[in-house]
């Protein structure tokens, strides 16, 4: 879905990761960033945030916490993440990237809050229950700090996917509130849900959920009980282009993910500021039935579209020319991606060690694929600088040992 855009918008990306898999400095199964991308996208962001008015906190999952990630976002002014979990706030903190906003989507494991409050002390951290403030509160107080609190609230309507709901009734949130002040450790900050913003398929546009609705009404219900200067973080599906929209609907908090590598849903279907800079690298390995089966292990596509017809190029030589597609079989989600199968028919058929490269929206985390940084790109100068894995932390690649 997004290699159309690839193609057209960052070609050069395109065959230095071609040519740099082919001189052995890149493994098949491996997510590849254009770090200078990065960079210029996470320049283009923060400059769109701060006009209007808003904190910028950088999600690094979807690309395995890579630290050169961590890095190109920093460069582009961006010095805060937003943790999906605590394996995502240990990776961005060892990469320099401090911690803004912990807890959402992912609550602090009992054990673990500590450690998050003497260690990563983040500014804001997010509850779904008093268990959990009380928890945060109480680790905070240990570590000798006060902790801002934001509360995740829900109501009837809401849209969560399945397996993420949670939160405090939003019916409630001025007496939520006040409990969280009278916690010693804590304080009340602010409010938060997710998503605030979905991809619509039938309009491809990206319109407000009823959760944007619902931190509105919260915000005007704590107005009303004289609470000024709260937070309201509203994440999802965030590209510089929603920021306007999200200032209006009295946001003061955003937290671009797909936004900094050109993968947004909304990146598929119209040309963003932001260029596209994350692929998927793989080779042929062999051919059965017609197929040539190239490696897998990163082939979890984001489901944020219908099934589509998935192409990869594939070739020997570096190209970003259309005439390298094939069409690809990825294996259901229900089986174990150890390959997919390219369509092999035609006057060539690729041959065993031949790149395949993919563009589609990925989340390397929760998949066994390494993650290689290229810098350079923009200055016909790329080179790798670390493979990690989905932790964020560097590998001892054995293709290495041949080089």
């Amino acid at each position: 879905m997004f290699l159309d855009c690839l193609i057209r918008r960052n070609p050069d990306f395109i065959e230095a990761a071609m040519a740099l898999h082919q001189a052995g400095r890149i493994p098949a199964n491996a997510y590849v960033l254009d770090l200078d991308a990065v960079e210029r996208n996470a320049r283009l962001f923060k400059s769109e945030a701060d006009r209007h008015g808003l904190r910028t906190f950088a999600m690094t999952k979807q690309v395995g916490r890579h630290s050169g990630f961590c890095e190109a976002v920093m460069k582009g002014g961006i010095d805060r993440s937003v943790a999906v979990d605590m394996a995502c706030a240990t990776a961005c903190d060892r990469a320099g990237l401090k911690t803004g906003h912990l807890g959402h989507l992912v609550q602090i494991p009992q054990r673990e809050a500590a450690f998050a409050a003497a260690r990563l002390q983040p500014d804001y951290w997010t509850v779904f229950s008093d268990d959990k403030a009380r928890e945060a509160a109480d680790a905070s107080k240990a570590a000798g700090r006060v902790q801002k609190l934001l509360a995740r609230i829900q109501t009837e309507g809401d849209t969560f996917y399945r397996g993420h709901e949670g939160g405090f009734d939003a019916e409630d949130i001025v007496a939520v509130a006040e409990k969280l002040d009278a916690l010693e450790g804590g304080e009340f900050a602010g409010i938060t849900t997710f998503p605030a913003l979905l991809f619509d398929l039938a309009t491809r546009k990206v319109k407000p959920t009823a959760n944007l609705v619902t931190l509105a009404r919260a915000a005007e219900a704590l107005a009303r009980a004289g609470r000024s200067g709260i937070e309201i973080n509203a994440p999802g599906t965030t590209s510089s282009t929603v920021l306007g929209a999200l200032a209006e609907a009295g946001a003061t908090q955003c937290e671009p993910g797909n936004g900094l590598h050109g993968t947004t849903p909304l990146h598929a279907v119209e040309d963003l500021p932001e260029d596209p800079a994350v692929l998927y690298l793989s080779e042929v390995s062999h051919h059965h039935g017609g197929n040539a089966y190239c490696f897998g292990g990163g082939l979890y596509i984001d489901p944020v579209f219908p099934k589509y017809q998935v192409r990869a190029l594939v070739s020997r030589e570096p190209t970003s020319d259309r005439a390298a597609l094939r069409d690809v079989e990825i294996p259901d989600y229900s089986a174990i991606d150890y390959y997919a199968m390219i369509d092999a028919s035609g006057p060539t058929r690729p041959a065993t060690g031949d790149t395949v490269v993919f563009g589609f929206r990925g989340q390397a985390f929760v998949t066994r694929a390494l993650v290689v940084g290229i810098s350079g790109v923009s200055s016909g100068t790329p080179a790798v600088t670390t493979i990690e894995n989905g932790f964020g932390d560097a590998v001892s690649w054995p293709g290495a040992f041949q080089q």
